[in-house]
């Protein structure tokens, strides 16, 4: 009766698994949204800054174009760091583990945080520079690692709304840094290098904290082979001393990968029974980066103040747009266990495509049409809405979820690359496609959206409340492969597991 009374208890969200998320979330996701938009409202303070050293050093005025070639580096240093990132993610997990990583990574914080604070007084614009590479491989870690480390601790009935987690906090991390930026706080030529050298707090605060929780189970069991520690850990996360059923059904995934060994990246795209998985949350993270998140951010100022916002209150905008980011996320959280993952990505990806086509026409017409400087401020919000509800945050869920314990840190590597790449590339292309195309570069990002949502309307099945191998099973028939679970996890030497006809060795 123990089996039956356990298959009707959803798993809780008890103290210590809030808790471990919290500080994870805090520690790791909200430092990768700080620095993402931390060099933002202080741009001008520190590019005067970059010009006075220059003028100290040399005698002469900076030329304009090395300026901007300097300000072009600091800007995206942090996405080619977090490129770096991704690809050390997994070697890290499998060596430390996941809440391993996430210390070891608060080196990546507290280092970079001390030099961007310290730039000014040392009279060093490459401290910058080099910082910003630095924080970007922080957060190019924490953006992979912490919903994998969440996915594992969560009962498969909050894995969504936990998953969100990371994704929210990263969007307070921008609101903070939006807020902080304000020019009467920080967002000023004394406050700039404070600013920049904040994002060590909550490393230290996860330095502190973290190592009181427990490491994820399913790292310990399947990876480490430690039973008992695994069997500890679940029972401080679920509440509850009953925690067979769940234990199984680890061995169980574990038998039917034994086969597989641990996947490396290249054992990844070589095996045909993760094939559409794997094009999945490639094709996710494109869309995502690719949908013209950034260049939205980029671009509101200046939509702000052609719409007739003052120079003075466009800070402001700014923060509100911010914050209805935080709003849609909190928003996201609740309803992604109800709605599930497919239906928010299909709508977040519709309302993105929309607004970019109506954006490219509100900006068309903006000069000619006195209201319409209005409806390119309502396109700018609608998106950042339809963003925060699919694109920005279901993907870390959906990767966690379509991979199994073998697979994952490899399937995080790529998706992280992707991620970064991507994000790497519209940052770096952008500027030039604004001044060729004007505001005609939106019809290219509405494109990509409505792409990425074929596709996702074609392949991507709802994967809520399903354990890692029913996923699996779902994509078999795709990838035209059969998948065996063995049908008690104690039957057979672990053979019976072998589940794939396709061996990747």
């Amino acid at each position: 009766s123990g089996a039956g009374q356990e298959r009707s208890k959803p798993g809780k969200l008890t103290v210590v698994l809030m808790l471990a998320t919290l500080i994870s979330a805090f520690g790791s996701s909200f430092q990768y949204g700080y620095n993402v938009a931390v060099i933002n409202s202080p741009s001008l303070f520190i590019q005067q800054f970059y010009n006075t050293t220059y003028v100290e050093r040399y005698g002469g005025p900076m030329e304009d174009s090395f300026l901007t070639l300097l300000w072009s580096l600091s800007v995206s240093m942090f996405p080619l760091g977090g490129l770096f990132g991704s690809l050390m993610v997994a070697p890290l997990v499998n060596k430390l583990g996941r809440k391993g990583t996430l210390l070891f990574n608060n080196i990546f914080s507290v280092v970079p945080a001390v030099m961007m604070g310290v730039s000014e007084i040392a009279k060093s614009y490459e401290i910058i520079i080099v910082a910003r590479i630095i924080v970007g491989i922080c957060a190019g870690l924490s953006s992979n690692v912490v919903p994998m480390y969440l996915g594992e601790l969560s009962p498969k009935n909050l894995r969504g709304a936990i998953g969100v987690v990371p994704q929210l906090f990263i969007t307070i991390g921008i609101l903070s840094a939006q807020v902080l930026g304000i020019r009467s706080i920080l967002g000023n030529n004394t406050g700039w290098p404070l600013m920049l050298g904040l994002t060590g707090i909550p490393a230290l605060v996860e330095l502190l904290l973290l190592p009181f929780f427990p490491e994820s189970p399913r790292y310990m069991l399947i990876q480490r082979g430690d039973d008992k520690t695994a069997r500890r850990a679940l029972q401080r996360l679920r509440g509850w001393e009953d925690v067979d059923r769940e234990m199984d059904e680890m061995r169980l995934e574990h038998q039917s990968e034994q086969a597989e060994g641990r996947l490396s990246v290249l054992n990844l795209l070589s095996l045909r029974s993760l094939r559409w998985q794997l094009i999945s949350i490639v094709a996710m993270n494109m869309g995502q980066q690719l949908s013209g998140i950034n260049a939205i951010y980029y671009y509101a100022d200046s939509i702000y103040s052609s719409a007739g916002v003052p120079e003075s209150d466009i800070q402001y905008v700014t923060v509100g747009t911010g914050a209805v980011n935080v709003f849609m996320t909190i928003t996201a959280v609740f309803i992604v266990e109800a709605a599930g993952r497919r239906l928010l990505l299909l709508i977040g990806f519709g309302i993105c495509c929309v607004s970019c086509a109506l954006l490219t026409v509100a900006l068309t017409f903006q000069e000619s049409t006195e209201w319409m400087p209005y409806v390119s401020i309502a396109c700018v919000i609608l998106y950042v809405v339809g963003h925060a509800v699919g694109p920005s945050t279901i993907p870390y869920v959906v990767t966690t979820e379509m991979f199994r314990q073998s697979s994952r840190p490899a399937a995080f590597m790529v998706a992280g690359s992707i991620h970064w790449l991507s994000n790497f590339t519209v940052g770096l292309v952008f500027p030039f496609m604004e001044s060729g195309l004007g505001s005609n570069s939106f019809i290219i990002f509405c494109f990509i959206c409505l792409a990425t949502l074929f596709y996702i309307w074609l392949i991507v099945p709802e994967t809520k409340n399903k354990t890692f191998l029913e996923i699996s099973q779902m994509f078999a028939d795709r990838n035209q492969v059969e998948i065996h679970a063995p049908l008690k996890p104690e039957t057979g030497d672990g053979r019976e597991g072998d589940a794939f006809k396709v061996t990747a060795f």
